[in-house]
């Protein structure tokens, strides 16, 4: 981390670290929200912050605790919150190639396969030269996982002390943030056929399966989605 401190000039470090805590900010407030969303769920303060250490995914982290809070149990809940971050494997493909091998050795490499999400993703490649794609990398990781802890056990100690979520607003922090990353891929029209084709069948399913089921069932939709635009490459060849 030393080398590429050096590396990258005091400004561009400025500018990267302003981004990244714009981003822990708000990571913050959305661990917050999870806090006081798992001790809803029935889960205690040890355990929420166990999970919010240990798994560090944030749509992960709710899928599991609103499974669970809404009497699903283990088999629905743990199968919802890994197809939600079977993404970050993907992610670990540009990072490696930014990291390269002499950043991923021995502990630090178990610390950056923790650290792979989508901001820190998105704050490495958006750099063009190496040394701050990798100071951004590390950067944006090291504050968005202080931050989310942080916002995890206020959000876990407000919601043990008030007993209401709702009483704290805290409870419609989740559904709006995951509304703000949606919104925006709407514009294209086969996002919006994939999320309306997803939305029928969870909503369909929801009265029928166990909690979390709706949301798997739901995911093939978006799977024959991608599949499509290749086939058709494929037939017009």
């Amino acid at each position: 981390m030393l080398t590429t401190v050096v590396a990258v000039s005091s400004d561009n470090r400025t500018k990267i670290r302003r981004d990244a805590l714009a981003m822990a900010a708000y990571a913050g407030a959305f661990g917050a929200s999870f806090g006081a969303v798992s001790i809803a769920s029935g889960l205690d303060i040890a355990q929420t912050m166990v999970l919010s250490l240990v798994m560090f995914s944030g749509a992960s982290q709710f899928a599991l605790v609103g499974v669970i809070g809404g009497g699903g149990g283990g088999l629905a809940a743990i199968p919802t919150a890994l197809l939600l971050g079977a993404r970050n494997a993907f992610y670990g493909v540009p990072i490696t190639r930014i990291l390269g091998r002499a950043g991923l050795r021995g502990p630090r490499r178990l610390v950056a396969a923790h650290l792979v999400i989508d901001e820190t993703t998105a704050m490495a490649i958006a750099r063009d030269e190496p040394d701050e794609q990798r100071y951004a990398f590390w950067a944006t990781g090291t504050m968005l996982f202080s931050l989310w802890n942080i916002g995890s056990l206020v959000g876990a100690l407000a919601s043990s002390r008030v007993g209401d979520v709702g009483a704290l607003g805290l409870d419609a922090m989740a559904p709006a943030a995951f509304l703000a990353l949606l919104w925006p891929r709407l514009r294209v029209a086969t996002a919006r056929w994939v999320a309306a084709g997803g939305a029928l069948v969870a909503t369909l399913l929801v009265p029928l399966v166990p909690a979390g089921l709706p949301v798997l069932a739901a995911a093939p939709i978006a799977v024959v989605a991608g599949l499509l635009p290749r086939r058709r490459h494929e037939e017009s060849s």
